[in-house]
């Protein structure tokens, strides 16, 4: 059993002004204990990729293209709205932190950020729900947080095999 805590911050309703996407069209679909249960499933599932920890943490935001362009332009020098991005805490090995403290510890894996406004365009595109958009990009976010990555079209298709396999597991389907 690895235990999770998912802390969703959900901007998106609150202060997004945007013309594709509005609080009506998007009445937060996805509760807190749904996303809870989604990142827990698919951290037993992706066990052997986790450092070791008795428990595990992650920030989950759910912002517009204005607030994920920002981020996209300060930390990835690309002044466009993007659909995911990762900020993964333990882009090295497994900070010196002593083993026994290691053990009461929550680890925290990183932030996944992503803009509702492009998931909800894409969502349309690819004719499928809002929810299994969402579901698609965090589980690509959190495959970041854990090390994943694709700079070439053999890594890109096996990331995007595991992302179909996550979704499987909450009996989403792309």
């Amino acid at each position: 059993m690895i235990p999770v805590e998912v802390i969703v911050q959900e901007s998106f309703l609150a202060t997004s002004s945007s013309a594709t996407t509005s609080a009506a069209q998007f009445p937060y679909p996805i509760a807190t204990a749904t996303w809870e249960s989604w990142f827990y499933q698919w951290l037993e599932a992706l066990e052997a990729d986790l450092p070791p920890a008795s428990t595990y943490e992650l920030t989950l935001r759910l912002t517009d293209d204005t607030e994920i362009q920002s981020l996209n332009a300060q930390y990835r020098a690309q002044n466009q709205p993007t659909d995911v991005l990762a900020f993964a805490a333990l882009e090295v090995n497994f900070p010196g932190m002593p083993i026994p403290r290691q053990q009461f510890m929550p680890l925290y894996l990183g932030d996944v950020v992503i803009s509702v406004d492009t998931a909800y365009r894409q969502a349309q595109q690819q004719q499928h729900s809002l929810q299994t958009e969402l579901a698609w990009l965090a589980s690509h976010g959190l495959l970041h947080l854990l090390g994943w990555d694709h700079p070439d079209e053999e890594s890109l298709t096996k990331m995007l095999n595991q992302q179909k396999m996550l979704l499987r597991i909450v009996e989403l389907a792309i």
